[in-house]
């Protein structure tokens, strides 16, 4: 019997490890307002796709250890559509630090366009970010 349960949980790890969403990775965002750039990660959050801020670089590329949004929440509740499509999620801009309604779209597997709206939608905002892994 524990020959068995061990060999269930094993095909429920790879079966897991398999099923990860293709937009899972660490992204380069566009450069912000100020010319800098922020390392993004994004995974599952339980049935949604979420991003958090793993580094930021200034506009002259040097990494900025003391920034102070390292950690946070950039993408949430974001809902995987099939086809490489995301939607109904949120976005924050830390560079305007305003949260938009966004969507995201993977065009290969290395470029994602990420694009959101303020409330109501008629201030948007689109950018391409890249894999970096």
């Amino acid at each position: 019997m524990k020959t068995f349960t061990l060999a269930a949980g094993l095909a429920v790890l790879a079966t897991t490890a398999l099923a990860a969403d293709p937009v899972d990775g660490l992204w380069k965002t566009a450069p912000g307002d100020t010319g800098g750039y922020l390392h993004v990660t994004i995974a599952e959050c339980g049935s949604a796709i979420c991003g958090t801020i793993d580094t930021a670089f200034d506009a002259d590329g040097n990494e900025q250890l003391e920034y102070e949004n390292l950690g946070k929440q950039i993408i949430w509740d974001m809902i995987p559509e099939g086809g490489g499509s995301y939607d109904n999620g949120k976005i924050w801009a830390p560079d305007r630090d305003k949260t938009y309604n966004s969507k995201m779209t993977l065009d290969g597997q290395n470029e994602l366009t990420v694009k959101g709206c303020v409330a109501g939608g008629l201030i948007c905002r689109g950018q391409t970010w890249t894999r970096v892994q």
